[in-house]
């Protein structure tokens, strides 16, 4: 059988059933809001508090460029999801096309900059003009002389969201504003204004607050926002933090760019967490079960394509692909009801039914269940080699999991224990033993939250997964270049001595994206990548270079003491004296009275190892002493050798 498209051999039933989760885990769709409020106040820029880094942007261009740059990332690695700009606070009212031809309400002083829809280029360069041209945000940017009613701004956001996004599953309103009592002396509108907001609420849309502190003044969020934007927060104090955590203030008066901390913290809520499983059990004993959902945290960014353009006609279009299965000999169209699983086996193939593939696949439903506790000192750094999953508590299926995800999370941080669990992600996947490690929240220096807290399923190899390092004889560094050496990493260490990859793009990437953006928004093409892992050959020549150049120095004069020490090995190419000897009588030992094949008790063969002459043992002893500690005697001397110093590491 032959497949145009793409061909799978039987029993990649859960490659298959992965691409699918992967298809509909990216065909979630995501609707985001910008709400920028339009005041004196966000017009001026913040007064300079000395430091060269910090730069002169007005809350509201600060926003509209977070806006823009959010918006240059979506409209390629998010192809399906909306995204729009509301200003409110102008002197200007603008809405949607459609709704003032039907004569709908008017929202004054609310300007819909960019209709929530899928970013296309002519938006985004709209938004760029916007940001890069000053007399274009002079003219549009001036602020009205009268309040702005917060009710009728919710109001509005609710209308575009019911008419551009109402199916969408994640749908979300970003407020940007410093104001943090808009509504001062007149409790009807701030009553009207919180039942706006739970109307939103209960649309399933959710509000995220960006305030802007000043230097005299702090954003209070008691005053207003705690009955606009509802605390996500579990209800539990001993709960774990939720994945989406409140932003911190942002502040100008620490020195931090103001566009840099909006940026950070809109990029912490930019993309919606979407679960790579729902509402799988977790089975802590014998009937006690709480249920979590998976995430990938952390995963490989590569280019795709989203869809095919055919070129061919007058104008680009995208095309429609479909997939025909067709006999090798006949090219016959083959029906789905013809085609039959097989395997080979004996030379011939046994065909199976898919009932009967499903039932050979099938080791149980999906779920994770604890079979034990273990310190995580017993875990291996090189056992990870698969993705982990990061796990967080659901109360979809039972209630009360959050306290009694939040109870185990914490009592394994304390005793830093970890959990080895049976895991089954879904149906028809092959189970795996994991390890259930927990993880505490880390935020950035903005105080938004990078990684929230939960725990991490961390899949543990199998021994045929697990590669044998090859055969080398190395020779062990003096410690006076090993000291030479750890001054020059010392210098080299990076600042905190923490690698952090945010900062460091794969310029491969960048530079795909960079070219896709200009093509789309009719640019001159860039000459040249922007690659930051280009090292920074002058500041490490100026940190380390001289300690280095000692190194250098220190290698050469241990290679000489060496040298001078094994002159007759290296003119005559062969060994020592002292070590010829040795052999000479190994070998005589062994051929004459049988002393070669002489048992080596534990002691011995300790020290041969704290000397490293374990290669000196014969084959005999090597594998008579493997042997006694249940170890395999297979192989040629070399591996001998590396199964005993691997017994004696490990100890």
């Amino acid at each position: 059988m032959a497949d145009e498209n793409k061909w799978k051999p039987p029993g990649d039933e859960e490659e298959e059933e992965e691409e699918l989760d992967e298809t509909a885990y990216k065909s979630a769709k995501d609707a985001v809001l910008f709400v920028i409020e339009v005041s004196e106040l966000m017009l001026t820029a913040p007064p300079p508090v000395g430091r060269k880094e910090q730069d002169q942007d007005t809350p509201v261009s600060a926003a509209l460029k977070c806006a823009y740059t959010l918006m240059q990332q979506r409209i390629i690695s998010n192809p399906n999801d909306m995204m729009g700009v509301l200003l409110y606070g102008t002197e200007q009212t603008k809405f949607q096309k459609e709704e003032q031809a039907r004569g709908a309400l008017a929202y004054p002083h609310c300007y819909l900059l960019t209709d929530l829809d899928i970013p296309a280029a002519e938006d985004v360069k709209a938004l760029r003009s916007l940001v890069e041209d000053e007399e274009e945000s002079k003219k549009l940017l001036v602020p009205s002389k009268e309040r702005v009613s917060m009710a009728n701004v919710l109001f509005c956001a609710n209308q575009i969201f019911t008419t551009k996004a109402p199916n969408f599953a994640s749908r979300r309103l970003f407020i940007v504003t410093d104001d943090d009592d808009p509504h001062e002396k007149d409790k009807a509108l701030k009553s009207s204004a919180a039942v706006r907001a739970k109307d939103l609420y209960d649309l399933g849309v959710i509000i995220e607050l960006f305030p802007i502190s000043r230097l005299d003044h702090e954003f209070d969020r008691s005053k207003f926002y705690d009955d606009i934007v509802y605390n996500t927060r579990p209800t539990d104090p001993e709960a774990p933090a939720p994945i989406f955590g409140t932003a911190a203030p942002t502040s100008t008066s620490d020195g931090i760019s103001l566009l840099r901390s909006l940026l950070s913290s809109i990029n912490s809520k930019a993309v919606a967490r979407r679960a790579l499983f729902s509402s799988v059990p977790l089975e802590i004993g014998p009937g006690f079960r709480i249920s979590v959902k998976g995430y990938i945290i952390f995963k490989r960014q590569e280019p795709k394509r989203s869809c095919y353009i055919w070129l061919e006609g007058e104008k680009p279009q995208i095309a429609t692909g479909t997939t025909t299965q067709i006999a090798d000999d006949t090219a016959r169209t083959v029906d789905k009801v013809e085609i039959k699983k097989a395997y080979k086996f004996g030379g011939e193939q046994i065909t199976f039914t898919p009932e009967e593939v499903s039932q050979l696949r099938h080791f149980g439903d999906p779920g994770i269940r604890i079979i034990g506790f273990k310190p995580q000192s017993m875990l291996p750094f090189w056992a990870n080699t698969r993705p982990s999953t990061f796990i967080y508590p659901s109360e979809d299926d039972y209630v009360g999991s959050t306290r009694v995800f939040s109870a185990l999370q914490q009592k394994l941080l304390k005793d830093k224990k970890m959990a080895l669990a049976w895991f089954i992600a879904r149906k028809n996947a092959s189970p795996v033993i994991a390890a259930i490690l927990p993880g505490a929240e880390k935020q950035d220096d903005n105080g938004a939250q990078i990684i929230p807290p939960g725990m991490w399923l961390w899949p543990l190899p199998f021994a045929d997964d697990i590669r044998q390092n090859p055969d080398t004889n190395l020779i062990r560094a003096p410690e006076p270049l090993i000291d030479s050496m750890r001054t020059v990493i010392q210098q080299l260490q990076l600042p905190k001595a923490i690698y952090d990859p945010r900062k460091y793009p794969n310029p491969a990437l960048q530079w795909h994206y960079r070219i896709l953006q200009a093509m789309a928004l009719e640019e001159d093409l860039p000459e040249k990548p922007e690659d930051k892992t280009v090292p920074k050959y002058k500041q490490i020549h100026k940190r380390a270079g001289a300690y280095v150049v000692d190194w250098g120095h220190e290698l050469h004069r241990q290679f000489e003491e060496w040298r001078m020490e094994n002159e007759s090995a290296v003119v005559l190419g062969k060994r020592p004296a002292k070590d010829d000897m040795a052999v000479r009588g190994a070998k005589r030992a062994k051929g004459d009275d049988g002393e070669g094949t002489a048992e080596v008790d534990d002691g011995q063969m300790m020290k041969a190892f704290e000397k490293q002459t374990v290669g000196k043992m014969t084959i005999p002893q090597l594998k008579s002493w493997l042997q006694a500690k249940g170890r395999p005697v297979g192989g040629k001397k070399a591996q001998l050798v590396e199964r005993v110093e691997e017994f004696f590491e490990q100890k």
